[in-house]
């Protein structure tokens, strides 16, 4: 009997033994997942009462949706090119909290390719449009009379062409083949990055010279500004390369008239939506080309920002790094102006390692750029990690675009997910939504949001990324500080909506 009293009083301690080592591993697991919520983007800001309401409403949505995909991963959407699931968005419940929520800015747009496909082939309902149909390829040039631009078949009135066919809208679905990249045949995106980009540069190509005409140019901003105002974007960064527009009658302009158009439409649209905080330039250069041409490029930059310092905010190069020049090649134009212009490099936007492409970032950053293009192969390079930490170096994310032009394609792998965790200084963008059939920023958050970010990242993170989009603007700090205050303002409409409608 005293035996049996010896070993129930020690399963007892040990039973009690057992049960405090769990508690405490407990406590000691909920510490660490603590710790990394507060880490990540947004794990610092406190919610309102209503906005945890609004938040519960969210994550519930959030929750549902990624239940069902682990239940049928065979249905999970983001694990496939967002071709394929791209029509499916607007079913999902977050998307359509998303779509309303102020957004703030967009900070790393490229002009031309900002205006959907749709509105594209609406201008092209223009008269004296002539087209040049070779092939795969589309020439599109305005005169009074047939152009004297190259063509390898012959220019037609556009307007000839389209009422000559028994089906104008089967016509029309065929020309806004040449305005963007989005296809529902696999063939046309399952390619390797080369292939991509040579399709990406072919659609570039068509529409620059589209809207080289100058009262296209005009009309195509509106309507761009139209579109991302619609998406709740209050202000935009836009990069463009200041191409030469012409009139009707052959007059071409110089490089500085683009920047004049884009001010003067900008102001229009701002008069008519009040609550538009406006646009600012990034004068941009195509890495292919060499360094006299930097120079000549980067002297108009300068007379911009003497003529409109309320325009002009700064410099970078584009086009594919892979394969086009590293900033090592540019460094005694862009050392000679470092301090008298702002950069916003392009870094990285490859899956390489240890190449010239990821060994951009290092320039970029030597070179002080405020903010980092796309910054995908930062996440291999550690000390460069931790230096864009500690000099609030923005990374602009963009998450279509590493999808449609090859970088990644099941997007729990975008290197997105590590930068939100670490409390990297992140914003999102969308680079080119014309081109993808994009929203001009709601598809790329709610991608982020549902497919790349922790399930338990809520409203916080959110808010976060918008608050970031403001805080790592061109704009100056008064600017700034107004800017935050409308943004708020909106905000808490966009809080009450969610209470209201989604309950």
């Amino acid at each position: 009997m005293y035996s049996i009293v010896i070993q129930y009083v020690l399963f007892m301690l040990c039973a009690q033994n057992i049960a405090r080592n769990i508690q405490n591993y407990n406590i000691e697991r909920a510490k660490l997942l603590e710790e990394e919520l507060t880490i990540q983007v947004g794990g610092n800001i406190k919610l309102s009462d209503e906005e945890n309401v609004a938040n519960d409403i969210l994550m519930q949505y959030k929750q549902r949706e990624l239940d069902e995909f682990i239940q049928n991963p065979k249905y999970f959407n983001f694990s496939r090119h967002y071709f394929t699931y791209k029509d499916d968005i607007e079913k999902s419940e977050v998307y359509q909290i998303i779509k309303r929520m102020p957004k703030g800015a967009a900070l790393h747009v490229h002009s031309s390719l900002m205006l959907s496909a749709e509105r594209l082939v609406a201008l092209t309902y223009e008269d004296h449009l002539y087209a040049c149909f070779v092939d795969d390829d589309l020439k599109l040039h305005f005169s009074v009379t047939v152009p004297q631009r190259p063509c390898s078949s012959k220019w037609q009135l556009l307007a000839d062409v389209r009422n000559s066919t028994e089906n104008i809208t089967a016509f029309d679905q065929n020309l806004k083949k040449h305005f963007t990249l989005y296809s529902r045949n696999e063939s046309d995106w399952k390619n390797d990055i080369n292939s991509n980009w040579k399709r990406f540069n072919k659609v570039c190509h068509t529409i620059k010279g589209f809207i080289a005409y100058r009262p296209i140019r005009e009309r195509f901003f509106y309507e761009a500004l139209k579109e991302f105002y619609n998406d709740k974007i209050m202000y935009i960064e836009v990069r463009s390369s200041l191409p030469n527009l012409y009139e009707l009658n052959g007059t071409v302009h110089d490089l500085t008239h683009m920047p004049r158009i884009y001010n003067k439409v900008a102001k229009q649209f701002k008069k008519e939506h009040p609550d538009f905080i406006g646009i600012k330039l990034i004068v941009t250069m195509h890495r292919a080309k060499n360094v006299a041409k930097m120079f000549e490029i980067i002297e108009v930059a300068k007379q911009l920002n003497t003529e409109f310092p309320d325009l002009f905010a700064g410099f970078d190069l584009v086009g594919q790094e892979d394969l086009g020049k590293p900033l090592m090649d540019f460094l005694p134009a862009l050392a000679e102006v470092e301090g008298e212009m702002n950069f916003y490099f392009h870094g990285g936007e490859t899956n390489w390692y240890g190449m010239a492409t990821d060994e951009n970032l290092l320039d970029a950053i030597l070179l002080g750029t405020k903010r980092i293009g796309h910054g995908y192969a930062l996440i291999k390079h550690p000390s460069l990690l931790a230096l864009v930490k500690s000099r609030d170096i923005a990374i602009e994310v963009n998450v279509i675009s590493n999808i449609v032009l090859s970088l990644v394609s099941d997007v729990r792998n975008h290197p997105l997910a590590s930068y939100l965790a670490l409390g990297m200084p992140v914003v999102l963008s969308s680079d080119d939504p014309g081109a993808w059939g994009a929203d001009p920023l709601s598809h790329d958050f709610y991608i982020a949001f549902v497919g790349i970010a922790s399930r338990r990242a809520d409203l916080r993170m959110l808010k976060q990324l918008v608050i970031n989009s403001i805080k790592y603007s061109a704009l100056n700090a008064d600017d700034k500080t107004k800017f935050i205050t409308e943004l708020l303002r909106e905000w808490d409409i966009f809080i009450k909506d969610i209470i209201t409608n989604f309950k």
